[in-house]
């Protein structure tokens, strides 16, 4: 049996979690960089986690951006093969939807139509758009609005099959040392292990828009998340570069299958605000 949905529908999903995930953070985000504050052994990092609460909590309470980088719209689609869309073409509503939730929502405007050339689109758009057909009848639709000050520190290598647990770790852990305070740390990593070069780098991306309360179901991966966790909370950046034992909140890891010949590490590095807000329609 068909299901037809019109994009209209989408079009305002998107809008709404547009601004929706801008405006308030996951509350497990907001309650683990507030559980993180008793761990911490500088007390100057301490008052800093203790700041970003307190931002969190204003920016809730006034309306607003929890940061003036309202990032670049990625939004990640399982479509249910047994979904028929109507009223139009699917992408150009989820661009319309952006485009309102960001223009609409006083959102700041930061994507440009050349890469060198530059030109800001200002409206937002286009998004990434992350597309992969499922089974049913449902559309699970997320917006992750996506800043750049950390998404610039991100970086890929294409190791060998030689490569042991501890490469991976340390490149893991010296992706952190080289971003230092630019990511606005604390941070949150999405780590993707396999496939090949663009698809390790979505599962990075994937990876840190993982709830952060739900580990890795292969229990090899979920202590390889937790050493991850450790190594990189040894590098002393601490908040915002003061110097501390709380870099990271969490590390996610996603696999995928792989050539004989290859092992590609991405790590995707997200800031203390790594929003994502979804709906099931």
């Amino acid at each position: 049996m068909i299901r037809e949905i019109d994009v209209s529908i989408i079009e305002s999903e998107v809008a709404r979690l547009c601004e929706d995930a801008n405006l308030h953070l996951p509350d497990m985000m907001r309650e683990t960089i507030e559980n993180a504050a008793p761990r911490e052994e500088s007390p100057v990092c301490r008052e800093v986690l203790g700041d970003i609460v307190r931002n969190i909590d204003c920016a809730a309470e006034l309306n607003v951006p929890i940061c003036q980088d309202t990032g670049m719209a990625v939004i990640f689609l399982d479509i249910g093969q047994d979904v028929h869309f109507t009223g139009g073409s699917l992408y150009e509503a989820i661009n319309r939807g952006v485009a309102k939730g960001y223009v609409e929502g006083k959102l700041r405007l930061s994507v440009v139509r050349d890469p060198i050339r530059r030109g800001n689109t200002n409206d937002n758009t286009p998004a990434v758009i992350h597309t992969s057909i499922t089974d049913g009848d449902k559309v699970r639709l997320m917006v992750a609005p996506k800043g750049f000050g950390s998404e610039n520190m991100s970086r890929i290598k294409m190791f060998t099959p030689s490569a042991a647990q501890e490469d991976i770790v340390d490149f893991v852990t010296e992706t952190v040392s080289i971003a230092g305070s630019n990511p606005c740390p604390p941070i949150t990593l999405g780590v993707g292990i396999g496939g090949d070069f663009e698809q390790c780098a979505f599962l990075a991306k994937k990876a840190l828009c993982r709830d952060l309360r739900v580990r890795n179901a292969d229990p090899y991966y979920a202590q390889l998340e937790q050493r991850m966790l450790e190594q990189v909370n040894k590098t002393g950046i601490g908040s915002q570069g003061f110097g501390g034992t709380v870099t990271a909140l969490y590390v996610n890891i996603e696999t995928a299958p792989t050539h004989i010949a290859g092992l590609p590490v991405a790590v995707n590095v997200g800031c203390h605000v790594t929003r994502h807000k979804e709906t099931v329609i």
